[in-house]
């Protein structure tokens, strides 16, 4: 399908989506030559109705969209784009135009991300990772072991707490390493529906 531009008198309405997250971005209007300097370069550009221009989206700010995927809806004269935002959406600061009250692992994922990139002085994320490997497994191990305490003892809210911390570590180890939390996710996805299995003392049994 090709977008249907003729039905919104040259315009298209657009919303970005969080590829990682889910959260719905924002919504903006694409005219024909802002779909084509998109599907070009891979990152958004809208046509601002007030300006009558084109614009890319972090222009100003640095905080581009980069386009993961385009999909058109049923009467191709409104696009969805699941995007990898490269900073906070909105121009008030936040994450979505809409308000961020959407938390997820991704959103911890891209807070531990931006700490580990840009160190900040006095954070715990900055210590961590000047610590090392050993450090952070140490941390990892510690966590985990406070898990299973946590729930030997029946102590749900304790779990929780025990649990937080612990997907903290694991997403600070995970860029350490170099991994990201959607590699992973999608490793998982590959394995939807297919017959998941572990070793358990040399025996194969159903994950």
């Amino acid at each position: 399908m090709k977008p249907d531009f003729d039905k919104g008198n040259g315009l298209l309405s657009v919303i970005l989506q969080d590829d990682s997250t889910g959260q719905v971005l924002m919504n903006g209007f694409m005219n024909e030559a802002a779909y084509e300097k998109t599907v070009e370069e891979n990152v958004v550009w809208f046509y601002s109705r007030s300006k009558e221009r084109l614009w890319k989206k972090g222009e100003t700010s640095g905080h581009i969209q980069v386009v993961r995927s385009m999909a058109l809806d049923c009467d191709a004269d409104a696009l969805l784009i699941q995007v990898d935002p490269k900073g906070p959406t909105c121009h008030l600061g936040t994450q979505s135009c809409f308000g961020d009250d959407h938390f997820s692992l991704q959103t911890l994922s891209r807070i531990v991300e931006r700490k580990v990139d840009n160190p900040e002085e006095g954070s715990y994320t900055k210590y961590l990772t000047e610590e090392g490997i050993d450090k952070i497994l140490k941390k990892c191990g510690e966590e985990m072991t406070e898990v299973v305490i946590a729930a030997k003892n029946n102590d749900s809210q304790e779990l929780i707490n025990e649990t937080s911390d612990l997907f903290y570590h694991m997403l600070v180890l995970l860029k350490h390493q170099g991994v990201s939390l959607k590699e992973v996710e999608e490793n998982l996805e590959s394995r939807h529906g297919q017959t998941l299995s572990y070793k358990v003392r040399g025996d194969i049994e159903e994950w």
